[in-house]
């Protein structure tokens, strides 16, 4: 079975190589084709890549392309991860946004608008791309903003794009340890959009224990999104947020705690991925070795900012080991050996949340055979979640419409509408710097 990796320079590479590696069931991936527009990033990645296979009997074949149709013939799965404007583009993201006061991370708010705009239309056309020349594939998306864009390239693909993300099973995992469930023995009711979610019960033998969390403090404390959100926040809401949700929740703390820092979070990973390609370049250096301590640090300072202001300390050790390449391994198990799996992932709505039209990709728990993902029925989200979902969706059909007819007033009106920008003035000068500092966005007139 042929894997094909689209920004297959990406640092996190190596996380889905690895779990291929582990994998030796009839059926598996047998050869991995690494796609990436930069040379020198290609090289480095696949320099760490031979260095985990070694040793390891019938390891994964990779070639590495900077052609694109080339890498996509003949694929059975398509595994997009890009990154259009790169890191850089990450930075400036956030430093525009902040110049504003209001938020700049990549999937939220005014910075994941800008990378919307930005990336939907290069998903689109990698979509038209892998409907001509690999219709039979299916595409696994990971590209951020993960749910936009797989509803992007949804209208070219239909049901073969399906949309992942680490966040529900990392939320999921960290409830099943707190309360000595097993994570493979547990049902996870979650539910929303993409890092816009709720666990709303977490069902074992057909008996939900998530109220035992709920009604014990000392339980919520013990865990991050506890620590995060606070106690009794949580037990307002009824349901656990996902770690995402603490921008929407505490806004104006998370701001000013990204306006004091010295750097931001794009900024340094530019600057430390940097430093890593660079050492990983030279045949000197153990690719694997630098990519092992790059990717901690990187892994231990992940949302620093949100957990500083929540006085949430330090990220738990289990926490540091990634995940999104265990649910992408999964899927393509299921789909692959028709292996059913009950899996969250970003899917169009199909009726699963009523307050959405079919058509919307949400994130909500699916059932996974040879057909496909199909989304599990879910009862209706409550007012407050509901309305905080038909909002950010909103906004997201808005930028779509922005990057397929190339109106600026479209995504003046994808920004002004987001519920974390609070202004039209506000709206209309995000568009002036986002369109200044990116060559990508010089189609919206």
């Amino acid at each position: 079975m042929r894997l094909t990796i689209l920004g297959g320079g990406g640092f996190r590479v190596p996380l889905v190589y690895g779990a291929l590696l582990g994998d030796r069931g009839e059926g598996r991936v047998t050869e991995v084709v690494l796609h990436d527009l930069d040379d020198r990033r290609l090289s480095a990645i696949a320099r760490v890549l031979r260095e985990q296979a070694a040793g390891v009997p019938d390891a994964p074949a990779v070639t590495a392309t900077t052609d694109l149709d080339e890498a996509l013939r003949g694929a059975d799965f398509v595994f997009s991860a890009i990154r259009v404007g790169g890191l850089q583009g990450r930075a400036d993201d956030e430093r525009v946004a902040l110049a504003e006061g209001v938020l700049g991370q990549e999937t939220v708010g005014a910075g994941g608008i800008a990378y919307g705009l930005r990336t939907v239309p290069v998903a689109v056309g990698i979509a038209r791309r892998v409907a001509r020349l690999a219709p039979d594939a299916w595409v696994i998306n990971f590209t951020n903003p993960a749910g936009l864009v797989t509803e992007a390239m949804s209208r070219h693909l239909g049901d073969r794009v399906i949309g992942i993300c680490d966040s529900p099973v990392g939320l999921g995992r960290r409830i099943a340890r707190v309360l000595g469930v097993d994570p493979r023995e547990a049902f996870v009711d979650y539910a929303g959009l993409n890092h816009l979610g709720w666990v709303r019960g977490l069902r074992v033998a057909g008996r939900d224990v998530l109220p035992r969390l709920l009604a014990d403090p000392a339980l919520l404390g013990s865990f991050e999104e506890g620590r995060l959100f606070g106690a009794d926040w949580l037990r307002s809401l009824g349901a656990i947020p996902n770690e995402y949700l603490h921008y929407y929740y505490f806004n104006r703390e998370t701001v000013r705690a990204y306006q004091e820092v010295e750097q931001t979070r794009g900024a340094f990973l530019r600057d430390q991925q940097a430093r890593f390609y660079a050492e990983a370049s030279d045949p000197g250096t153990a690719a694997l070795a630098a990519w092992d301590r790059t990717r901690a640090e990187r892994e231990a300072t992940y949302m620093a900012e949100n957990r500083e202001t929540a006085g949430a300390g330090e990220r738990e050790e289990e926490d540091l080991s990634g995940g999104y390449e265990k649910v992408a391994l999964a899927l393509m198990r299921a789909i692959a050996r028709d292996e059913r799996a009950t899996l969250v992932l970003n899917v169009r709505n199909r009726g699963t949340l009523s307050a959405l039209d079919g058509e919307a990709v949400v994130e909500v728990p699916c059932l996974v055979d040879a057909s496909g993902a199909h989304p599990l029925a879910a009862e209706p989200l409550p007012g407050h979640a509901a309305g905080l979902v038909c909002a950010v969706k909103a906004v997201e059909r808005e930028v779509l419409a922005a990057a397929e007819s190339g109106s600026r007033a479209t995504a003046v009106k994808a920004f002004a509408l987001h519920p974390l920008v609070d202004s039209v003035t506000v709206a209309r000068r995000l568009v002036d710097g986002y369109t200044a500092v990116h060559p990508g966005l010089a189609y919206l007139t």
